[in-house]
């Protein structure tokens, strides 16, 4: 069983000397704009507006630290989130694009602190070319991967199971390498804080 205990926001950088020093280990979450990333993040740390969840695909400007603490069968853990800005279609100028593009590639390339990188799919729509090759990056980089397929609610029960085992043979990953999610319905918070607690420790 997990028990959030405190959650807070802790800074914003653009770029090295910004990042928070070292107290804990780092969860990165990437993903598409719009595919429910800060929704997530508010979910797993069971806060409302930990996060600011906006209607405008790509408000997120810069990477985002914040610190967990969570307690597993009775042991207390301090988990640090990084919030990074969502890829996609996001209406931003290529020379915008591109600053982002140097931002998140210096933090997961450069990042010692970081220890697993939550890529986030929408289990609707499914991975987009961003998000082969994002993950593509990842593996180069040889960073731990967790897949989450968030917004499942929107798929009827019996669709689910069938959906996550797609997704897993399009993404070339094992069947239990896929985790759903669902902010809306709190589905999935205990199996992914179990995947990053135990990547992590």
């Amino acid at each position: 069983m997990i028990k959030i205990l405190d959650a807070r926001f802790i800074t914003t950088a653009v770029e090295p000397k910004g990042y928070p020093t070292s107290l804990a280990p780092e969860v990165a979450f990437v993903g598409r704009s719009n595919v429910g990333k800060s929704s997530m993040i508010n979910a797993l740390t069971g806060r409302k507006k930990l996060v600011r969840v906006s209607n405008t695909p790509g408000r997120t400007r810069a990477l985002n630290f914040f610190d967990v603490d969570v307690e597993r069968e009775g042991k207390r853990h301090l988990v640090r989130f990084a919030d990074l800005p969502g890829y996609g279609f996001a209406k931003v100028s290529k020379a915008e694009r591109a600053e982002w593009q140097t931002m998140i590639t210096t933090y997961l390339e450069k990042r010692r602190d970081l220890k697993v990188v939550v890529s986030i799919i929408d289990a609707e729509v499914g991975p987009t070319s961003d998000d082969f090759q994002t993950l593509d990056y990842l593996q180069e980089a040889k960073r731990p991967i967790l897949v989450v397929a968030t917004k499942i609610d929107r798929l009827p029960k019996a669709r689910r199971k069938p959906r996550l085992n797609d997704l897993a043979e399009q993404l070339s990953l094992p069947k239990e390498a896929v985790l759903a999610f669902s902010a809306t319905d709190k589905l999935g918070l205990d199996e992914v804080w179990n995947a990053l607690l135990n990547t992590v420790k």
